[in-house]
């Protein structure tokens, strides 16, 4: 007979330890940014409870004394880094702050590049996140809107960032697996581009090319993108 369904439980909601029993010798801070060092040395990938326990110096069971499940180990993943978010006394111009919060995350995630892998609603109730999200909300107080709309507006944000980084860094790892440099690769393929837009067959492609022929400015690309997200809900 199948046995009874499992229960939703969030790891916040128990006690890091009961009152009975020895200290434990761990404590989620620890295990949090032990798996946090894997992952960031070696990728998201590399993160499994066996690891994270040879980390510690520990036994593998001993760990799920700890965490039960590997999804409960990334949420603590998730609320170690967001607690590296500063968070300032707002300004009163929001979208000043927004912005400042936005490029916040950016580098964030360029500190840790596994986290564009784990940013989901699934992770976004752990202490840290949810200072996060209340300190967002406070440099929005200017903003004259309903608390549904604010909170579109972080996603939105939060959405648009991720996916700029994590085209950021499949780019930039490509770059490092190539047997030649960034700068042959990119010579190569705007070679090929010149002689596909002289053919004629794409006049409208050649026409926006030759408007900008500079190089591509990623931070103004970003900046610009940011603003135009803020321009939407202004």
């Amino acid at each position: 007979m199948a046995g009874r369904a499992a229960v939703p439980e969030v790891i916040w909601a128990r006690p890091e330890r009961t009152g009975r029993g020895p200290k434990p010798a761990y404590s989620r801070a620890n295990i949090a940014a032990a798996a946090v060092r894997l992952a960031d040395a070696e990728g998201l990938d590399a993160v499994s409870m066996r690891r994270v326990a040879a980390e510690l110096g520990c036994g593998t069971m001993s760990l799920y004394n700890y965490v039960s499940r590997k999804e409960d180990l990334y949420e603590l993943m998730m609320d170690a880094v967001s607690g590296e978010h500063e968070l300032w006394e707002p300004s009163g111009d929001w979208r000043s702050d927004m912005r400042r919060v936005a490029h916040q995350t950016r580098a964030l995630m360029h500190r840790h590049p596994w986290l564009p892998r784990l940013m989901s609603p699934v992770y976004g109730f752990s202490p840290n996140v949810l200072r996060y999200l209340e300190h967002c909300l406070a440099c929005l107080d200017p903003f004259d809107a309903p608390y549904g709309t604010k909170m579109e507006l972080i996603a939105m944000l939060n959405g648009v960032v991720t996916t700029y980084v994590a085209n950021e860094l499949a780019t930039a790892e490509r770059t490092r697996s190539l047997p030649w440099s960034q700068e042959q690769e990119a010579a190569a393929r705007i070679a090929y581009l010149g002689r596909r837009l002289a053919s004629g067959a794409y006049p409208r492609l050649a026409a926006s090319f030759a408007e900008d022929a500079g190089p591509i400015d990623l931070e103004a690309v970003f900046t610009r993108m940011l603003e135009r997200v803020l321009d939407g809900f202004a």
